[in-house]
């Protein structure tokens, strides 16, 4: 069966993380945006791993499910923060397991190299290396996947405290690591122009930390499988039955281009280098993002494409293209309103996004709405770059936008493909 899963979120022990995350909201908004399988984030936490016992059915699929059968896939992610090379690194993964006994062991574990109650996402001193081999003594089913592996402070390649390549950063256990997680800074096509990550399969999830729709499913894998631990693992594994991911466009995330958020500054990888990555307007050393750090460790040439790679399909978030073209913020009644006048009983997200025709668009909305719909289906829609933790910003060319258009004018390439061929 096909179904779009999101792999990695958070529960609401995590810092920075809404408390109205909760199981029946996570079915919810899962529904809404149209994702079939969620992870269940933070499973070491103790307060949230009593409310996933409590709330979730256990069977010998590996799935855990809700009274009304929503399925859930134990996942964490753990932050390993220490020393290798004469360099601090600070490196995220994310952890699947098939089963609660599992997940308990993982928790001991931990429990001996620190505490696991004061953040959903947990630090421990504890090189990659030595923690694949230690999940992996637990339980062969456990699944490390290096998580946002761009993000410049927190990634297995990312500028600030990051590895050059995965064998660097894994040693050994490298033949243990099958898939990568892109993050929203970056797509397929970035990650196909460095020829050591082909043999890995590129996912991509939410990183959830919020429990309103734009933030579920933002990014998600698509499978055609039994929806069965064993199963999706060996997708990852194989790339059989991985039929995919869906994206944002790389410049919508937060790291993509370089610059500092406090200095209301940023630039292109090309814009940084005649700077010396210095800030023109502090004079400090600016945040090197995503697309600058791929330029450095690339051995291929700008548009390359992996042949052999599953498809990509790139979209934005209705929230945000509400927001871009009634001028108020994406938390606003005002754009909510609009939102669930599309978002209706029998109708996701994602079926707005890719499916509804104009004309029905147009009964639901104003047709400056539809029509901005219409052209981020297309894929003729730019995004200002985010970076240095500010998101990027979709440009419809409306007077909205005007104030805007002048910072970081270069646009990335919105990927756009049929969508509706999946759905």
């Amino acid at each position: 069966m096909r179904f779009i899963a999101d792999l990695h979120i958070h529960g609401k022990y995590s810092r920075a993380t809404s408390k109205q995350l909760t199981i029946e909201n996570l079915e919810k908004y899962a529904n809404i945006k149209g994702i079939d399988m969620l992870g269940t984030g933070d499973f070491t936490h103790p307060k949230w791993i009593a409310e996933l016992k409590a709330e979730l059915s256990e069977d010998d699929t590996g799935i855990l499910r809700t009274k009304s059968g929503f399925p859930f896939m134990l996942q964490t992610e753990i932050s390993l923060i220490y020393s290798q090379g004469g360099k601090g690194r600070r490196v995220h993964n994310i952890v699947l397991a098939p089963d609660f006994d599992t997940v308990s062991q993982i928790t001991d574990y931990l429990l001996t190299k620190g505490r696991i109650d004061y953040d959903g996402r947990p630090i421990f001193k504890i090189p990659c290396p030595e923690f694949v081999e230690s999940l992996r003594s637990i339980n062969k089913k456990i699944e490390v996947i290096p998580a946002h592996i761009w993000t410049p402070w927190f990634s297995m390649l990312g500028s600030k405290s990051g590895f050059d390549s995965v064998e660097e950063c894994f040693g050994d256990q490298t033949k243990h690591i099958h898939a990568l997680e892109t993050g929203l800074s970056s797509n397929p096509p970035m990650n196909w122009r460095l020829s050591q990550l082909d043999r890995f399969t590129l996912v991509s999830n939410s990183d959830l930390h919020s429990f309103w729709p734009w933030r579920i499913g933002r990014e998600a894998n698509i499978f055609d499988t039994e929806m069965a631990y064993d199963s999706i693992i060996k997708a990852l594994h194989t790339r059989k039955g991985f039929k995919g991911t869906i994206e944002v466009d790389p410049a919508y995330g937060k790291y993509h281009y370089d610059g500092h958020r406090n200095c209301s500054f940023c630039s292109s990888p090309k814009e940084t280098m005649k700077l010396k990555g210095i800030c023109p307007v502090c004079k400090k050393p600016l945040t090197i993002g995503v697309d600058y750090r791929i330029e450095e460790l690339a051995d291929r040439p700008e548009g390359f494409i992996l042949k052999e790679a599953p498809p990509f399909y790139s979209l934005i978030p209705l929230s945000d293209i509400i927001s871009v073209i009634v001028g108020k913020a994406v938390a606003t009644k005002t754009v909510w309103a609009e939102y669930y006048k599309l978002v209706k009983e029998g109708r996701s997200e994602f079926d707005v996004l890719m499916n509804i025709p104009l004309e029905e668009l147009k009964k639901d909305v104003d047709e400056k709405i539809a029509k901005a719909i219409i052209k981020a289906r297309q894929g003729s829609v730019k995004v200002k770059p985010g970076y240095d933790g500010e998101y990027g910003i979709p440009v419809f060319g409306n007077e909205q936008d005007k104030d805007n258009k002048e910072d970081c004018t270069p646009v990335s390439k919105t990927a756009q493909q049929g969508l509706n061929d999946f759905f």
